[in-house]
């Protein structure tokens, strides 16, 4: 079974002397949905950003399978991390169709663009709306079309950050309930990063979480349940 593993991550910004995120752990089995908790400010979407690429550590591991993603020889681009990842707002190209906006990020010629699209947006019970734009759809559509797309490039990995919080109250539990079928679905790990509990009880496998001012360091990783 795969694993994608953090050992000791690390990191601050440039212009600051403490460590915002301080020897951090984690393991993310295949097809385990794992919430980061915590009050805003505590790092959360930085560790995504992190795994991603998108930031560079300071010190630490990052791999998948026992293949260093980062390490102190190895920093991979964040598109050959096999990585996807899922904003707040989703962020899909408006001039484009749901059909082309899922068919961007899949791999391969045309043709099997399109048949990977179809068989995502069929996944995320969308393919009626292939041929829509994005601001025809919902805010719940829009966040099935972002899941699609992200899973069209076939990540080992799906990265999520505060994916419900642009949704109103009476959407967010069905949403919640349809990304994690999805997610099992495809068989791939996935971090969900939240402050509502709601969303850790509806979604994750398990949580690990940030006490804020109660911590020694910046991310207390004993306290996993």
């Amino acid at each position: 079974m795969e694993q994608f593993q953090v050992e000791n991550l690390s990191f601050k910004y440039k212009n600051q002397d403490d460590l915002l995120i301080e020897n951090f752990n984690m393991e993310v089995e295949q097809g385990e949905i794992v919430a980061l908790v915590g009050p805003s400010g505590s790092g959360k979407s930085t560790i995504l950003r992190l795994l991603s690429g998108l930031e560079t550590p300071t010190s630490g591991q990052i791999k998948f399978s026992n293949k260093a993603l980062y390490d102190d020889s190895v920093n991979l681009e964040p598109q050959q991390r096999n990585i996807g990842m899922i904003f707040q707002d989703y962020a899909l190209f408006p001039h484009r169709t749901v059909l082309k906006n899922v068919a961007f990020g899949a791999k391969g010629r045309a043709k099997e663009k399109k048949e990977k699209a179809l068989k995502f947006l069929k996944m995320v019970e969308m393919e009626e709306h292939a041929n829509k734009y994005p601001h025809q759809c919902s805010g719940g559509q829009q966040q099935r079309i972002a899941i699609a797309r992200a899973l069209a490039s076939e990540p080992s990995l799906l990265l999520l950050d505060e994916p419900f919080s642009n949704l109103d109250a009476r959407l967010r539990e069905g949403v919640r309930k349809e990304v994690r079928d999805v997610i099992k679905k495809a068989n791939i790990g996935a971090i969900l990063v939240t402050h509502d509990q709601a969303d850790v009880e509806s979604c994750a496998d398990r949580m690990i979480q940030c006490l804020g001012s109660d911590c020694e360091c910046p991310w207390n990783t004993g306290n996993e349940n």
